[in-house]
């Protein structure tokens, strides 16, 4: 097999044989995540002319309609707070959300959605809702519940 080849297989395709399980068991995790993430990336671009972090950033605001200061957004979409600036100044201007000073300090912002964010996100999110049910919802019920409870052990033993 050429480099060129080798470059296009998936990271749990390359793992040969003879590497340790955990190894091999984190190649296929990593591998299934990538596929879903790459399969959602394209479709929210395609469908809906957004990208994956935009998405995440309207998720959060979507489940704290109080808002959320610049700095709590930063840290649950685990980016730096340059990123989230950008995004947020995109969508102010798209009429997405607002940018409120917060009373106590005239420093920091809290980001809320407005209706129209409000409605574009809902359509997303059920759209968002199928796709991962088309995906995920071609295993049979009973694996899908054994491997939401593995994963759970998985968690469990590494956090």
């Amino acid at each position: 097999m050429s480099l060129a080849d080798s470059d296009s297989l998936d990271l749990e395709t390359r793992a040969h044989d003879r590497e340790h399980d955990a190894l091999r068991l984190w190649l296929r995790l990593l591998t299934c995540a990538n596929l879903i993430e790459t399969d959602i990336r394209s479709r929210l671009r395609q469908e809906f002319d957004c990208t994956l972090p935009r998405f995440d950033l309207l998720a959060q605001l979507d489940r704290h309609p109080e808002g959320l200061k610049m700095g709590e957004l930063s840290k649950r979409m685990m980016v730096t707070g340059g990123n989230v600036t950008g995004i947020t100044d995109q969508l102010e201007k798209e009429g997405w959300v607002t940018r409120e000073t917060v009373v106590n300090d005239r420093r920091a912002f809290l980001i809320k959605l407005t209706p129209r964010g409000k409605k574009a996100f809902s359509n997303m999110a059920h759209a968002h809702e199928a796709w991962i049910e088309q995906r995920l919802g071609r295993l049979p019920e009973e694996q899908r519940r054994q491997l939401y409870l593995l994963l759970g052990d998985l968690k469990s033993v590494i956090v």
